[in-house]
């Protein structure tokens, strides 16, 4: 399993980007190639299937959503993937800022790097809303 991890300051706290990150639904306004995200719900939790630019849609499920520890975990099912765990977190720096971090865990081990890329863009399209005050 490989993994990626991508970190940047965001001058905002972190209870200013939290409602960025929590929703399920939002995450086409900031991660790159998501064109649109379905949220339902059933026995096993919350999942959402998420469609790409190319049509192509793939079906996660929320692992973590913590507003304590500011903390959202996600898991991709099927598709080319055997696993997968993304984990993004915003870490409060005490400042009125925070670190947003975003870890991609994956096999096989190129899908890490494949995702990695995009969570780098991912990560800066949630400042850029954040420090625009988009909640």
């Amino acid at each position: 399993m490989a993994s990626i991890r991508r970190e940047l300051r965001i001058h905002r706290p972190a209870e200013d980007v939290w409602p960025l990150i929590s929703d399920p639904g939002r995450i086409s306004e900031w991660f790159p190639g998501i064109v649109s995200a379905e949220v339902t719900q059933d026995d096993e939790g919350v999942a959402r299937t998420v469609t790409l630019a190319t049509g192509i849609p793939l079906v996660e499920r929320v692992v973590t959503n913590d507003p304590i520890s500011h903390r959202f975990q996600y898991r991709i099912t099927g598709g080319v993937f055997r696993e997968h765990l993304g984990t993004v977190d915003p870490i409060d720096l005490g400042d009125r800022t925070c670190l947003g971090v975003y870890s991609t865990d994956a096999t096989p081990d190129v899908m890490a790097l494949v995702i990695g890329g995009a969570t780098g863009t991912a990560l800066e399209n949630i400042k850029k809303l954040a420090e625009e005050g988009t909640r």
